[in-house]
């Protein structure tokens, strides 16, 4: 009775399983898998490529980022950042926020490692949206933050 139960159970739960599997972009059910892909580049912002530029070495026991010049060059200077908001904390508008290269496919997962995340400090709220913001602000390059955030914009503002 028990096994009858079960197999019963299996055959009317696995189509509506299959009904709501990702495709194979990773893309949630009837969104578009286009939208997914990380942002062209363009010409007044700092492009996401040259933010990846950093490789990790061990120092004293313990992993560390280690920057290429290009990067190093962006530190404590005044940079404009395009990407999708993650919010830190709760509401409309965000203070507090991650910057991400790639828009968010789920809310527990990262779109990708520490080199394609900002964290951002606005100096007035911005409104929580889908589409991509354009941020302006001063960009700290973390060689040693204990949270393992490699970038940091402050005093940031929204580009309209």
């Amino acid at each position: 009775m028990k096994l009858t139960f079960l197999i019963a159970a299996l055959v009317i739960a696995l189509p509506a399983a299959a009904q709501n599997r990702l495709d194979p972009h990773g893309a949630p059910p009837g969104v578009d898998p286009n939208s997914f892909k990380p942002l062209g580049e363009r010409g007044d912002v700092v492009p996401w490529r040259i933010l990846a530029q950093v490789g990790v070495v061990k120092q004293n026991n313990r992993y560390v980022p280690q920057f290429s010049q290009n990067v190093t060059a962006l530190d404590n200077k005044d940079v404009k950042i395009q990407g999708f908001m993650m919010p830190l904390e709760m509401g409309d508008k965000q203070s507090h926020f991650i910057l991400s290269s790639m828009p968010q496919t789920c809310p527990f997962c990262m779109p990708g490692g520490p080199e394609s995340l900002v964290e951002v400090k606005m100096k007035k709220p911005l409104a929580y949206g889908m589409e991509p913001v354009v941020i302006t602000g001063k960009l700290a390059v973390l060689k040693d933050d204990p949270t393992g955030v490699f970038y940091r914009l402050t005093d940031a503002v929204a580009v309209k």
